[in-house]
């Protein structure tokens, strides 16, 4: 109200008070055509009154609490959320990016076939389409308190009955709980995160760290297996106390987001509180965007973990490189990913994210040619390097892009199912890679890779124009 203030000492001093028969009525309170500007005016605006008919430009304190876009530190009871859901990226990064790495030795221990031992990859696609369509029904039970329990507690069972190495049907129960807490986290925070100011740094800072994650994990269990000669399930030993962290941060970080909290900010912060995922995947045009972006992202994440996934068994026996330079390449991979969140996030919201995409998908799909068709093992492993820098900011942006095109109470729904079904590409391609290298060998990999590549970049010519949000 300091703006209104000022408007009346300007005045008080020329115009003399009047009467209406009642009480004293100051003169400067009330319109006139000539009034000056406020200080707090610009020239062509109309003068602040207390007794308009109009509502006061200045909202009360608690709207304009309301219209504040969050930022990761404001207010300041969001640097430990943000914290957390960083963390728990990294979780993520580091489950599946042990895939690739883990494969050979878990085929070997189990004496499998290519084909069944791609369970490993299909087995979390039940637990993250669950997730997809569970996304906004937790979120307004146990709100973001739950969601930050329900995903670590997941993570930290599923690598206690791995570590155990159960017989093979019992691991791929407990990679389907896996999947499911990684749809959850996946689901919840880039939602959130997604509605924050600079949405692109941070969510290339949130992917940049499942990239990280993704680049230790494939180093270190290398070098437990082919250095310290350790089995391969004791890299699960260290996935157990990264969970129990994540529960410590997760549930700590948000124990005061309830379900009640969440249902009230759906209230105050939307034209409407009861945006459902039926709404969103069904009523055009915001179906469109939903549907695109979220088959988009299957595409995605199906081309990101079937490479990092099959990359060390292309090399071992296409590429016939020895057993830690083949594991190394896919730390290169993941390294290059992250990488490329990292600084192409500063690079995409100053060009458009359409345009953006548009660009980096057709240079991966060079790097993908000359990773197929040129057969040395140094040329191999710098192409796939650089094919994740090129992919890796693609997920943060299709975000970034679904908070733009659609209204603000669908956010949680649309977002957390395209990126919860998007999640479960990580099951399905993976998979079919491995089921048809079973018939014709694993040079499969990269004609899959490359039409998988062009199908995405249709889908994104596909969505409707993006225009600069404006907050």
């Amino acid at each position: 109200m300091a703006t209104q203030v000022q408007y009346q000492t300007s005045t008080t001093t020329t115009t003399p008070p009047i009467s209406n028969g009642d009480s004293i009525i100051p003169l400067q309170t009330m319109h006139s055509p000539t009034s000056d500007p406020s200080p707090g005016c610009r020239l062509g605006d109309k003068p602040r009154s207390f007794i308009d008919d109009e509502p006061d430009s200045d909202p009360d304190p608690s709207a304009a609490a309301t219209e504040v876009v969050q930022r990761w530190n404001y207010p300041r009871t969001n640097v430990p959320k943000v914290a957390a859901c960083f963390w728990s990226f990294t979780v993520m990064g580091a489950n599946d990016a042990a895939y690739g790495p883990l494969i050979p030795y878990i085929q070997a221990h189990y004496n499998l076939t290519y084909i069944v031992v791609s369970l490993i990859f299909l087995s979390p696609f039940i637990g993250y389409t669950t997730a997809a369509f569970l996304n906004n029904f937790i979120h307004t039970r146990v709100g973001q308190r739950g969601v930050g329990a329900i995903c670590s507690v997941c993570h930290l069972a599923a690598y206690i009955i791995i570590a155990s190495h159960p017989p093979y049907p019992v691991m791929v129960v407990a990679f389907i709980l896996a999947g499911f807490g990684n749809g959850v986290a996946d689901a919840a925070w880039n939602a959130w995160i997604g509605n924050m100011a600079h949405a692109n740094e941070l969510l290339g800072f949130l992917h940049g760290l499942y990239g990280a994650g993704a680049v230790i994990s494939p180093l270190v269990a290398t070098t437990l297996i082919t250095k310290a000669h350790l089995p391969w399930y004791t890299f699960y030993y260290i996935m157990i106390g990264l969970a129990a962290i994540e529960i410590v941060t997760s549930v700590a970080a948000f124990w005061k987001e309830t379900a009640l909290k969440y249902r009230e900010s759906l209230e105050k912060n939307s034209e409407s509180a009861n945006g459902t995922l039926k709404e969103a995947l069904l009523k055009r045009p915001h179906a469109r965007v939903a549907w695109l972006c979220a088959f988009f992202l299957l595409g995605y994440v199906g081309i990101e973990v079937a490479l990092g996934g099959w990359i060390v068994e292309f090399m071992l026996q296409a590429r016939h490189g020895e057993e830690f330079a083949s594991g190394m390449t896919a730390t290169g991979f993941w390294l290059g990913l992250a990488v490329g969140r990292l600084v192409l996030g500063f690079v995409t919201p100053r060009i458009g994210e359409k345009l953006a995409i548009t660009i980096y998908l057709p240079l991966a799909m060079g790097l993908e040619l000359v990773f197929w068709l040129v057969p040395q093992f140094i040329v191999s492993a710098v192409a796939v390097g650089l094919q994740g820098f090129f992919i890796g900011p693609l997920f943060p942006a299709v975000v970034v892009a679904m908070s733009k095109l659609l209204p603000r109470h669908l956010h949680v729904g649309a977002i957390g199912f395209a990126a919860a079904f998007g999640g479960s590409g990580a099951a399905i391609l993976p998979f079919a890679v491995g089921a048809v290298a079973q018939a014709k060998g694993v040079q499969v990999l990269q004609p899959i890779i490359l039409a998988l590549l062009g199908v995405i970049l249709l889908l994104w010519i596909g969505l409707p124009r993006i225009s600069k949000k404006e907050e």
